[in-house]
């Protein structure tokens, strides 16, 4: 794959989650859902730390993400340009891609969102508001919309740990960024002897 068609799928991934959450920002309150079907829904959350709402904490946790996540793209980017340098498979420059275009659409959350609105606790945020925004410089959240909750109910007494306490599948809010690194993390599982094919 050329670094033109990669930086074509970074520009699309990119937008489409960009776009994605500016809309959610500005017009949904944090925790506003609307159902779509029973097993999908949008549900605006705001995301602090990693995944699943993780988040170091003390007063610098937040700035030591954020500076980690930079330090992470970087790498990944070199990543990709050795790959499509060395002409590696099309599947390993496809998913490289795409966990750049991923991490690199929550960067920009975490890194320009707390300066570029205002908060989202009972309120649309606005985009540049004049009284300044929620945060500093590398303290933004994450946004997360899309919510699958494919099953609700309450676990068999006879499983192990869980058994008997209610249980939703799939309990994790998540966002396009998120979508694009776990596809891509699916495709170098599925095709992993193409990807790394020995020559």
């Amino acid at each position: 794959m050329s670094l033109k068609k990669a930086s074509l799928i970074i520009i699309l991934v990119l937008l489409i989650d960009q776009i994605s959450k500016i809309y959610i920002k500005t017009n949904f309150s944090l925790g506003e859902e609307v159902k779509v079907f029973d097993w999908f829904r949008i549900l605006f959350v705001e995301n602090e730390g990693m995944a699943w709402g993780a988040k170091i904490p003390g007063t610098y946790g937040k700035l030591i993400l954020t500076v980690f996540r930079l330090i992470a793209i970087c790498g990944i980017g070199y990543w990709l340009w050795d790959t499509i340098k060395k002409k590696s498979p099309k599947v390993l420059t496809l998913s490289i891609a795409l966990i750049f275009a991923g991490a690199m659409g929550n960067i920009i959350d975490s890194v320009s969102y707390g300066l570029l609105f205002n908060d989202s606790y009972k309120n649309v945020a606005s985009f540049m508001p004049e009284s300044g925004g929620y945060g500093t410089l590398f303290h933004g959240k994450v946004v997360d919309m899309l919510y699958f909750p494919l099953w609700k109910g309450h676990l068999p007494e006879w499983l192990p740990i869980w058994g008997g306490k209610y249980f939703t599948f799939f309990e994790p809010v998540f966002n396009v960024a998120d979508s694009s690194i776990t596809i891509a993390v699916i495709i170098l599982i599925l095709f992993n002897k193409k990807a790394f094919a020995k020559e």
